[in-house]
Formats: structure tokens, sequence, C-alpha cells
């Protein structure tokens, strides 16, 4: 596939199926044998089906999800998206246990595209900025 067709899947990627909440598209976006690397280093099995437990748990957890493509860098078979999460936070996120805030968040997140599907995907994120979203100002 050409560069510009991975960056396509991309945006796909965080546009229907991660703010869209379209689980039915995980096949046509990832590969069976993918690798969710958040989930994997969590005892995930190397499969598609860690893909839809981790967005089954960021649904969860962020009510009304948003994740906005901001950039796109691609060479070969990786795509290095820079991108924004919005949303309420409603469940435990880093930690934190739902607070019914509102939060934005950015991450970079490295997929990697075999013959038009998602084989690797690992992210990011500003985890400090979004935990000082989340909790309490003390002085």
């Amino acid at each position: 596939m050409s560069i510009e067709a991975n960056k396509a899947l991309v945006e796909r990627y965080y546009h229907e199926l991660v703010t869209g909440q379209r689980l039915d598209l995980l096949p046509e976006l990832v590969a069976e044998d993918a690798a969710d690397e958040t989930v994997v280093g969590r005892g995930g099995s190397g499969t598609r089906e860690d893909f839809a437990e981790h967005l089954r748990v960021l649904w969860s957890t962020v009510q009304g999800v948003t994740a906005t493509v901001e950039d796109l860098v691609a060479e070969e078979d990786r795509v290095i998206a820079f991108w924004r999460i919005e949303g309420v936070h409603v469940g435990p996120v880093f930690g934190v246990p739902g607070t019914g805030r509102a939060f934005s968040g950015r991450s970079i997140s490295t997929l990697t595209i075999r013959d038009g599907k998602v084989v690797r995907y690992n992210v990011l994120p500003d985890r400090l900025g979004i935990i000082q979203q989340l909790t309490p100002v003390t002085v």
C-alpha cells in the first residue's frame, strides 16, 4: 500500500472506529494477528480482540470520546499519529476514578500497516496532562 493509503487507514481508525465507536469495522481495519501493545503488555493475547478490549475500556471510561487526528507522519509501513482525545471522565483513567469532568489530552501513536490493515499499535499519551485535568488542585 502507498503511504497515502496507510495515512487514510489511520484517519479511519480514529474517526470511524474510535470516535464513531464502530466496532464492526475492526475486521476491516485491524489484522487478526495484530498486536495492541497497550494490552499485550498487560497479558493480552496479541490478537484483534485486544483492540476490541482496549476500545471497550476507553468507551466505558470516557463518555462521548472524540479522537481527532492533528497530524500524520508516514514512511514505508509505519504511520505516526499525533492526535487529541476529548470526552467526559466517567470511569478509571490512569488510576483516577471517574470524576464527571471534561478533559482533553494529546497522544502520539505508532501504527504499523500490512496489507491495508493495522498490525501493531502503540500509544504514548500525555498522562500527566490528563491526570492534572482530572484531579482537584490542592494547595
